[in-house]
């Protein structure tokens, strides 16, 4: 059986080498799974300590995915083992994947993540922390969750505050997907770089006159992919969100979730892509709806080990009390796509429910991320 994830070191100049991670499980679309995470976090800090390794490139196997989510089907057999309680499997996979995040957000060495085909979910949290995120003409990302009864995680909490006013909302509500020009708007990607030129970006990362200065580093992957990226730009796509920008905002500036929801969900706008999202938020879980607007006020001011302690208190809590086991049911376990949510409606939901969510299972000095960023 082939590894879950491949590992490889290029030469390059100055006798540095390049450090070369493969997502290999095409056939689940590099869906991020334990064994992953568990495989890619001591190879960073191994790599992270040894001066040799200049920069680490990141990519998924085939031409499909980078990185299409999380692996949540074991999950869910953990949650249907022990329904209502917190399951040691599920704290497990998320307390890792948020170390791993933030692993890559602080790594002291650049990382160029090639975001090629689908990046969602888990796939944007590993993809957000690069410092040098590619995206391509043939990118799709999202944060889908609100179809599983999940959240936006992996640090969604920190980057869709990040972008421009009510596009964090309304693409956390509604999982609307983003092509290469969307994401550079909106702050989830630095370089477009056309597909066939992920050879001409290995070859430039190579060739680099590497140093031992951190910044300056960063700057000679940058001016590589900005050279590459000009030449390419004719083949950037056309984007989605700025066009729509101050519609976005309209419907985003309601006074609770239940006013934005019906504004979005109303909107008579004629866009296949608008009409997709209302689509997406009107059959959505309507208690993800109001994770959302209350995580993203929670975490303006948080920092980002702080967001990622709130998002594990969340997902255990959307394992143990919420919707999330009906979603995956729905939609990857007996695949009927007819979720029967708790609620009939965002309305329905009480303030209490939601703040349940909200509040940790754990004292503070025993929560699993009590010392990220300490």
């Amino acid at each position: 059986m082939d590894p879950v994830v491949l590992f490889d070191e290029l030469e390059a100049s100055n006798g540095k080498r390049i450090g070369v991670i493969t997502l290999n499980s095409e056939k689940s679309l590099n869906a991020l799974s334990l064994p992953m995470i568990q495989l890619l976090l001591p190879k960073l800090q191994q790599w992270a300590d040894d001066d040799a390794i200049a920069c680490v490139f990141m990519q998924g196997a085939g031409e499909k995915a980078f990185c299409a989510g999380g692996d949540i089907v074991a999950m869910y057999k953990a949650m249907q083992a022990k329904p209502g309680v917190l399951v040691d499997e599920v704290a497990d996979f998320f307390s890792q994947e948020y170390r791993l995040d933030y692993a890559i957000h602080t790594f002291p060495k650049p990382i160029v993540l090639w975001g090629h085909g689908i990046v969602m979910g888990g796939g944007m949290g590993l993809m957000n922390g690069a410092s040098h995120r590619i995206v391509t003409e043939r990118s799709l990302l999202a944060m889908p969750e609100i179809t599983i009864g999940l959240y936006p995680d992996v640090g969604a909490t920190h980057f869709l505050n990040q972008m421009p006013d009510g596009c964090g909302l309304f693409l956390g509500l509604t999982g609307a997907h983003m092509n290469a020009t969307d994401a550079l708007y909106l702050k989830l990607a630095d370089h477009f770089v056309a597909s066939t030129s992920k050879d001409d970006v290995l070859a430039g990362l190579k060739d680099i006159k590497w140093g031992d200065t951190a910044a300056l580093n960063h700057q000679k992957v940058t001016d590589v992919l900005n050279g590459i990226g000009m030449r390419d730009s004719s083949q950037r796509p056309a984007g989605q969100v700025e066009a729509h920008q101050q519609l976005i905002k309209k419907l985003t500036h309601g006074a609770d979730i239940e006013s934005v929801v019906t504004a979005i969900v109303n909107d008579k706008t004629d866009d296949k892509w608008l009409a997709r999202a209302r689509q997406t938020l009107a059959a959505g879980c309507p208690m993800t709806a109001h994770i959302v607007w209350n995580q993203l006020q929670h975490g303006a001011d948080l920092s980002l080990a702080d967001c990622f302690r709130l998002e594990l208190t969340l997902s255990v809590q959307c394992a143990m009390r919420g919707d999330f086991a009906e979603g995956i049911r729905a939609l990857l376990i007996d695949k009927d796509k007819q979720p029967k949510w708790q609620h009939g409606s965002v309305g329905e939901v009480s303030a209490e429910e939601v703040d349940g969510f909200f509040t940790s299972p754990w004292a503070a000095s025993e929560h699993p991320l009590a010392t990220l960023g300490k």
